[in-house]
């Protein structure tokens, strides 16, 4: 399935602007923002609590202060949880977010899921090479294929690798903001729903390549969403499709990013899942991440005992 009830999420201890990954994230914005560790925990709590009103079923684990780790809300980044039991850990950019990784949180997922194997491609740190999670990638589950654009952070030989060991085809892409500048991570362009997809197409400049996305998109079924750069800058792309226990389809984001949508956009999604989003202002301009980025979908079946 595309979507899921069960979501992972990481609450922060110390979050800030993350000077090492600030350079290829355009995302980001240093600001002199007082409070900026309180501010982001008042919105992740509220965040948590708007998702479990919906009906989803969040597990949420505390971060810690050491080591220090200023980009932990963003768990998506570091590990997958797939249908038949796997796991996957993912090499990363920045040193302080390869901290990430804990054992202790495979863990306790695993005893509410299960868990039947865990892959860690962490070993291409030492060759410079990265692949970070379902940023790096856009999956759609359903017909196993992986959307990637290439960037510092997303190297095609590890996606390759991936896509070898899951059987996913990849789709792989540059893509680009107004400047020119590559998009650091694919899913702040580009969210896959179960029957529709939300894309800037604008930001792949080269012709064959835009098209190939579009026809991919279109036979597997997606009614696309085109975005504007402006729209993809509010976080529009940095969407995510999930269920509530019940099986209703609700489709996640940021206040920032629903306020950038126009009323027909508004329209066509809700034909697909009903809206809900949360403010989260400070930790989508320090962190250069919004809703998409704090949620690990846990996929794995559901341990035998509960």
């Amino acid at each position: 399935m595309q979507t899921t009830n069960h979501i992972l999420m990481i609450r922060p201890v110390d979050f800030k602007f993350n000077t090492q990954t600030a350079g290829n994230n355009k995302f980001q914005e240093a600001t002199t923002q007082d409070n900026v560790q309180q501010q982001a925990l008042t919105e992740f709590d509220g965040f948590v609590a708007m998702l479990r009103a919906n009906g989803v079923d969040v597990t949420v684990i505390n971060d810690t202060l050491q080591p220090e780790t200023p980009d932990s809300i963003f768990p998506n980044n570091w590990v997958s949880f797939h249908e038949d039991g796997s796991v996957y850990l993912y090499p990363m950019f920045s040193e302080n977010r390869r901290l990430e990784r804990r054992k202790d949180i495979i863990d306790q997922i695993g005893e509410k899921f299960q868990l039947n194997h865990v892959s860690d491609l962490s070993f291409y740190e030492q060759q410079v090479l990265f692949l970070e999670g379902t940023g790096s990638m856009v999956l759609d589950r359903q017909h196993q294929i992986a959307y990637a654009c290439l960037s510092v952070r997303t190297d095609e030989v590890v996606l390759n690798n991936f896509c070898m060991l899951t059987g996913y085809t990849p789709i792989v892409f540059q893509a680009v903001d107004e400047s020119r500048f590559p998009i650091y991570h694919t899913n702040v362009m580009m969210c896959i729903g179960d029957k529709f997809a939300v894309v800037c197409l604008n930001s792949i400049p080269d012709p064959a390549e835009k098209e190939k996305v579009k026809q991919s998109l279109l036979n597997t079924g997606k009614e696309l969403i085109d975005i504007t750069f402006d729209q993809m800058n509010h976080f529009a792309g940095n969407m995510l499709q999930v269920q509530s226990k019940d099986g209703q389809s609700l489709l996640v984001m940021s206040e920032q990013a629903y306020l950038s949508l126009q009323p027909e956009q508004i329209t066509t999604l809700t034909q697909y899942a009903k809206i809900i989003y949360a403010p989260l202002y400070t930790i989508e301009k320090n962190g250069g991440g919004s809703a998409r980025c704090m949620l690990a979908e846990v996929h794995l079946p559901v341990g035998l005992d509960l």
